[in-house]
């Protein structure tokens, strides 16, 4: 019998054609799988590496965590507003109230001695905290020596600054930043206790500014808010005090409140007195 040709048809593959492609097919997808699988893992690996790098980051990102930043931070639009006829005060961020406090305000006297005269107010309007100090110094006016003078019926005068001689010789001076005396015929200057006031003759010495001795500790309480023009809020030795028209024009508050606004509300803050 004779043997028949192998045909070939249009459309249509010989089989040992048609094994050899399908063998390679095979193996191209093997090989895609792997390198997608490869592609995949290498992704995850590069994910994961970004993840922990960024939470590195996040944990090692210093933070201010002093109440000053936090008060900065957490209400930035931290606001004072006063009623001195209510001698009160709040403390706001935005809509909400975080504190109220009662105020002493100032008496609205007036006081002369001489040809020089004071009146105690305290400024309506807005205002800025400008600085704010733990343990402040005061530095008192001159109408703080004219209280005394009237209490206590003496003259006034501010003293020089070469000083002054006393009828007795003694004399009256300033060295560096402190008053003292220098006695008859001696060199030796002797400093004068900084808390008390400066009287020889029934005469009240005014210290220069500046110097320690127009420097009161404990007046101001432990903090205080400067507000500019020489007007503060801050504590006082005296509590009961508070809640009263009695102050030459800075507002009183007690040690609990003045200490809260101390750490919380930021310089910068606007105080609105009415």
């Amino acid at each position: 019998m004779q043997r028949l040709p192998e045909r070939t048809v249009h459309g249509s593959l010989k089989p040992s054609m048609h094994r050899s492609l399908l063998a390679c097919g095979l193996a191209c997808a093997t090989a895609l799988l792997c390198a997608q699988t490869a592609l995949t893992a290498q992704t995850r690996r590069t994910v994961a590496t970004s993840a922990a790098t960024s939470a590195v980051a996040t944990i090692h990102q210093p933070v201010d965590s002093t109440p000053a930043a936090r008060a900065a931070g957490e209400h930035a639009d931290v606001s004072v507003h006063v009623s001195l006829d209510e001698r009160r005060l709040w403390v706001l961020s935005g809509n909400d109230t975080l504190r109220a406090a009662s105020i002493a305000v100032a008496t609205t006297r007036e006081l002369r001695f001489g040809n020089r005269a004071w009146k105690f107010y305290t400024p309506r309007g807005r205002h800025v905290v400008l600085s704010k100090r733990a343990d402040p110094l005061w530095r008192p006016p001159d109408w703080h020596y004219a209280e005394a003078a009237l209490e206590n019926g003496w003259k006034m005068r501010t003293l020089p600054a070469a000083g002054v001689t006393l009828p007795d010789g003694r004399r009256v001076l300033m060295q560096g930043n402190r008053a003292g005396l220098i006695l008859p015929g001696e060199a030796h200057f002797l400093p004068l206790p900084v808390n008390e006031h400066i009287v020889f003759d029934s005469t009240l010495y005014i210290p220069p500014l500046g110097s320690r001795n127009r420097e009161i500790a404990g007046e101001l309480g432990r903090y205080a808010l400067y507000i500019g023009d020489g007007y503060l809020l801050h504590g006082t030795p005296d509590q009961s005090s508070v809640g009263n028209a009695i102050t030459h024009g800075c507002l009183r508050l007690l040690d609990e409140d003045i200490a809260w606004l101390f750490h919380n509300v930021p310089v910068g803050a606007v105080v609105i007195i009415r």
